[in-house]
């Protein structure tokens, strides 16, 4: 019989900048204690990175738009798919040292073991990022 996965653990924000710490908070909590002192640190930026570009890039309204976050484990990861309505594409940037931003991504790409954009079926974009939780990864 094959391994029956867990269910992902899912959550709506509101696309203001009160959610990041809500949502980083949501993230952390979900995370399986043994292995919070392993990812708890690199998953909460990887929350706090994606939820802050989606507030700032991908929503029109934030009185109506909405920010999803999906978090799973699947082959030896811990997954975090961040939406949100915009129909741009994140592009990883390389600023120059004087740039005050757009080095989100960069982060996100130093820490996550894999990590792309996706659009989404119905409307916006999703950007989904991993981290492994393996022994030796």
């Amino acid at each position: 019989m094959p391994e029956i996965p867990l269910v992902p653990v899912h959550w709506h924000f509101p696309a203001h900048p009160a959610s990041v710490r809500r949502a980083r908070h949501a993230v952390a909590e979900s995370l399986p204690h043994v292995l919070r002192p392993r990812l708890g640190d690199d998953l909460g930026l990887l929350t706090s990175e994606l939820v802050t570009n989606a507030i700032r890039h991908g929503v029109c309204r934030e009185d109506e738009d909405l920010i999803e976050l999906v978090l799973w484990p699947a082959d030896g990861h811990y997954w975090l798919a961040v939406s949100d309505p915009g129909t741009g594409k994140p592009v990883l940037a390389h600023p120059d040292a004087d740039s005050e931003s757009g080095r989100g991504l960069l982060l996100v790409d130093r820490l996550a073991t894999a990590w792309t954009v996706r659009p989404r079926p119905t409307r916006g974009t999703s950007v989904i990022a991993g981290l492994s939780f393996r022994q030796g990864a």
